[in-house]
């Protein structure tokens, strides 16, 4: 029988605005977000969670989250401090373990299976690093452990803020079992609706749904979602993966009814591009920019524009002014990165705390 893995999940709590409660403990009883400001059509990067209670969120306009919350503070956020964070994380998960996968900032996979320390105890791993980060770093992170990346992802989020769940093997078919299907990476509002269409709520319905229903209902993705549903999950945390592309992206709300309105969103989607390359030797290795716009009729259009001699978001700008006057209409998704000269293509998408 093949070794069960220890996996544990970090995940850090409304980062960015941790980062800044820690730096002024003013903040820390006032409901506060980082993003852009109302007058702009700003986007909310994070909230801390006296603002979560008034219904703000991230990924929402900021002039809708002022509306919800009148006394909100927003901050536009400092990325230098937030990457400096990031390394004090990373410092601490590799007296632990080497093998660490980074998902953002803020956010790693750890294989502890063959660490002795803490006597070769995931949880207590997870707890030690959890102190650590707070008595260094100054702030709070949530963390799961399970034998997956699955389940440990969706246990770092079971307590939060400031939690530690552990999903023992023992455990881990009732936990999953209990799980609504949104807890499933890529299932969003559209696929939750096809699945409770064919009665599918929670994971215990996938686990005994008839296969060819569901494949008809959901496609290639049914195979991936029966098995996370049944505590599967054989995907290895990989230490390095090699990309042709880093890129952000965002659907909005509401339809960027002008081009104007697309404009106004690129300051945002730029500084969360710039903490996709924090911490990674990516710089040499950029060949390209490039923009994706997705239009309200589903119809997408990429523009590419080589990198000639140093690095400019004002060709940003540029491929956006190229890529609307294509459709010239009403835009529902933004995407900009640069492509990378390797072979192996991952893209990332753009993860709102």
């Amino acid at each position: 029988m093949a070794k069960l893995r220890k996996i544990i999940h970090i995940d850090a709590d409304c980062f960015y605005a941790a980062i800044e409660m820690r730096d002024d403990p003013s903040l820390e009883k006032v409901p506060l977000a980082i993003g852009g400001a109302s007058q702009s059509r700003g986007v909310l990067c994070t909230a801390n969670y006296h603002a979560r209670t008034f219904g703000v969120r991230s990924a929402m306009p900021t002039a809708i989250a002022k509306r919800l919350c009148p006394n909100l503070i927003i901050l536009p956020g400092n990325m230098e401090k937030y990457r400096i964070a990031s390394r004090q994380m990373h410092a601490i998960f590799r007296q632990y373990t080497d093998i660490i996968e980074p998902l953002s900032l803020d956010e790693a996979y750890l294989d502890v299976t063959g660490t002795s320390s803490c006597q070769g105890s995931a949880t207590l791993i997870a707890q030690a690093i959890r102190e650590q980060i707070f008595n260094e770093v100054g702030i709070r992170v949530s963390a799961g452990v399970a034998t997956n990346k699955f389940i440990a992802k969706v246990a770092s989020d079971w307590n939060k803020p400031n939690g530690l769940k552990t999903v023992t093997p023992e455990s881990q078919f009732e936990f999953v079992s209990q799980l609504p299907v949104k807890c499933i990476s890529g299932i969003g509002k559209v696929s939750q609706e096809k699945l409770a269409a064919i009665g599918v709520h929670h994971c215990v319905d996938l686990q005994t749904i008839d296969f060819s229903l569901l494949q008809k209902t959901v496609g290639s993705m049914a195979f991936r979602l029966q098995q996370y549903a049944k505590g599967v999950d054989d995907r290895p945390v990989q230490v390095s993966r090699e990309r042709k592309s880093v890129s952000v992206e965002h659907t909005f709300p509401h339809d960027l009814s002008s081009l104007e309105e697309c404009l106004n969103m690129l300051p945002e989607l730029l500084a969360s591009l710039e903490a996709r390359l924090a911490g990674r030797d990516f710089y040499s290795l950029i060949n390209k920019y490039y923009l994706k716009l997705k239009f309200n009729d589903f119809r997408q259009t990429t523009v590419e524009q080589p990198i000639q001699s140093c690095f400019s978001s004002e060709v940003f700008s540029s491929l956006l002014h190229q890529a609307y006057s294509r459709h010239m209409r009403p835009v529902r998704l933004i995407g900009v990165g640069y492509r990378l000269s390797v072979q192996q293509e991952e893209q990332l998408s753009i993860e709102f705390d």
